[in-house]
C-alpha cells in the first residue's frame, strides 16, 4: 500500500453548537508524487470539514490537516456516539484509497419550548386552556405539568399530567381550571395562576430552575351567577310591587265599591217610584205616571214613552271586555336543527299585544325570529344577549286564531349556570298584553 493515514483521536467530544477538531496524518509511501483528497464520509458529514481539503505529497513525505466538527444545536442531530470515516483518495493510484475510522460523542442537550393557549378565559365557575410543549433537545425526556396558584382559590387539572417527547416531538395537554366558590353578584373576578412545564424528577430552586419559557402565566375571569342589572330590575319590581299594595289596589277596590253602590241605588230608583208620590204625579225619568182611567200604551207600557235602560253598545266587530293577559313560547332544540313555539290567539278574541320579553339564558348561539301573524317583527343572534325586551305604546292588533310564533335555529349550545355546556338551545319568549272580546 502507497498511502497510510491515520486520526490523532480515535474519539472526539462534541457539544451541539460548539465545535471540536482533531487531526489527521496523511503519508506517501510510494515512489512517485500522489495528490490526495480528503473527505469525511458518514452521518457527521453534513457538519464536518478537513482543511484543506487537497494535499499534495513527495515520495516518503506526510503531512497533517485538521478535521472540524461543527453539530448544530438542533433535535435531528441525536446525542450519542456516531461513527467517523475519513476517505483519503490519492489521485494516481486510485485502488489504494485508504478510510481510517473513529467515532464522535456527541453530548445531549435539553431544550422545552411551551405555550399555553389561551392566556386568559371567562366562566362562571371553570374554563378549559391547551398546553402545547415541544421537545427541541437531542434526547428524549420525560415532561411533568404542574400549575400553582395564589391562594386557594383554583383547581388545576392537567390530563395527562406526565408525557414522555422524542427528539422534535410534540405534544398537547389539556388543562381544566376550576374555581372553588362561586360569584353570585358583583363584579367579576380576575385568578392568575401559572402553569409550569419541565422534566420529570427536576427540582424547582433558586439554584435548577425550569426554562424560563417553561412558565407560563395564565388567567380565569371568573364572572358572576346572576348580572349586576339584575339587582336593579329586581329592586324595580319590587319597589312596584310596594307601590301597587300599598297605593294603587285599595284606590281601584274603593272606586269599584263606589260603582256598584251608585248603579244599585239607580236600579232601585227606576223600579219603584218614591214614596208618597201621588198617582199620575211626574216620573223621575220625566215621563207621565199612568193613574186611574189613563190609557194604556200597547205592550203594557204607559203612553209617556219608552222605559229607560243602561249599557254598553258596540256596532259588529266592535271590542267588548278586555283583561290583560299573557303568554309563554318554550322553544327547545338541538345543535343545527330548527324548531318554532307558537301562542294561538283564542277564537272571539283580539290579543293587543304590548310587551314581549326574549330569555336566552343559556348564551345558545344562533337566530330566533319573532312573528305576529304574517307580520315578522324581529330578527335577534342569540349571541348578541341574554335577556332582552320589547315594549310598545300603541298595542300591536293579532286578530282571533292568528298565532304568536317564536322560530329558533341553534347554531351552537351555549354553557348555562351550571357550567356544563348544554345539549341543546333553549329559549323563552313571553308576549303581554290586552285580550279582548270581539262583539259580532
Amino acid at each position: 500500500m502507497t498511502t497510510h493515514a491515520e486520526l490523532e483521536l480515535p474519539t472526539v467530544t462534541v457539544s451541539p453548537g460548539g465545535t471540536a477538531t482533531t487531526t489527521l496524518t496523511v503519508r506517501n509511501d510510494g515512489d512517485i508524487v500522489e495528490a490526495y483528497t480528503l473527505e469525511v464520509v458518514g452521518d457527521c458529514a453534513p457538519w464536518s470539514t478537513v482543511e484543506p481539503a487537497r494535499v499534495s505529497l513527495y515520495p516518503g513525505t506526510s503531512e497533517t490537516v485538521t478535521i472540524l466538527f461543527a453539530p448544530p444545536r438542533s433535535h435531528e442531530v441525536a446525542a450519542g456516539e456516531i461513527p467517523l470515516a475519513v476517505r483519503v483518495l490519492p489521485a494516481e493510484h486510485p485502488d489504494s484509497v485508504v478510510v481510517p475510522e473513529g467515532t464522535v460523542l456527541v453530548e445531549p442537550f435539553h431544550e422545552l419550548r411551551a405555550e399555553l393557549d389561551p392566556r386568559r378565559r371567562r366562566g362562571w365557575l371553570r374554563a378549559r386552556f391547551r398546553v402545547a410543549v415541544q421537545n427541541r433537545g437531542n434526547t428524549a425526556v420525560d415532561v411533568a405539568l404542574t400549575g400553582r396558584q395564589d391562594g386557594q382559590d383554583l383547581r388545576l387539572v392537567f390530563a395527562p399530567d406526565h408525557r414522555r417527547l422524542e427528539p422534535g416531538e410534540s405534544a398537547e395537554t389539556r388543562l381544566k381550571v376550576r374555581a372553588l366558590k362561586p360569584i353570585w353578584f358583583g363584579p367579576p373576578a380576575g385568578w392568575p395562576f401559572e402553569v409550569l412545564v419541565a422534566e420529570d424528577g427536576e427540582r424547582e430552586s433558586e439554584e435548577e430552575r425550569p426554562l424560563s419559557d417553561s412558565v407560563l402565566p395564565g388567567e380565569f375571569a371568573q364572572l358572576p351567577i346572576f348580572p349586576r342589572w339584575l339587582l336593579i330590575v329586581l329592586a324595580a319590581l319590587l319597589a312596584l310591587l310596594i307601590a301597587w299594595f300599598a297605593l294603587v289596589r285599595p284606590a281601584v277596590r274603593s272606586t269599584a265599591k263606589e260603582a256598584g253602590t251608585e248603579a244599585a241605588q239607580e236600579e232601585a230608583a227606576r223600579v219603584s217610584p218614591p214614596d208618597g208620590a201621588a198617582p199620575g204625579a211626574e216620573s223621575p225619568t220625566g215621563g207621565q205616571e199612568a193613574g186611574p182611567g189613563a190609557s194604556a200604551a200597547p205592550g203594557g207600557g204607559t203612553g209617556g214613552g219608552a222605559g229607560a235602560g243602561t249599557g254598553t253598545v258596540t256596532g259588529p266587530g266592535g271590542v267588548g271586555g278586555t283583561q290583560q293577559s299573557s303568554a309563554t313560547i318554550d322553544v327547545q332544540t338541538g345543535a343545527g336543527a330548527q324548531k318554532e313555539g307558537t301562542y294561538k290567539v283564542p277564537a272571539g278574541k283580539v290579543f293587543g299585544v304590548t310587551d314581549i320579553v326574549v330569555a336566552n339564558f343559556q348564551g345558545d348561539e344562533g337566530v330566533v325570529t319573532i312573528s305576529f301573524g304574517e307580520r315578522k317583527i324581529t330578527t335577534i343572534a342569540l349571541e348578541t344577549f341574554r335577556n332582552q325586551d320589547y315594549h310598545w305604546v300603541t298595542p300591536i292588533q293579532i286578530p282571533e286564531n292568528a298565532t304568536v310564533t317564536a322560530a329558533v335555529t341553534c347554531s351552537k349550545p351555549g354553557t348555562p349556570a351550571t357550567g356544563t355546556q348544554a345539549t341543546g338551545c333553549h329559549q323563552i319568549l313571553n308576549v303581554s298584553g290586552v285580550l279582548s272580546d270581539i262583539q259580532r
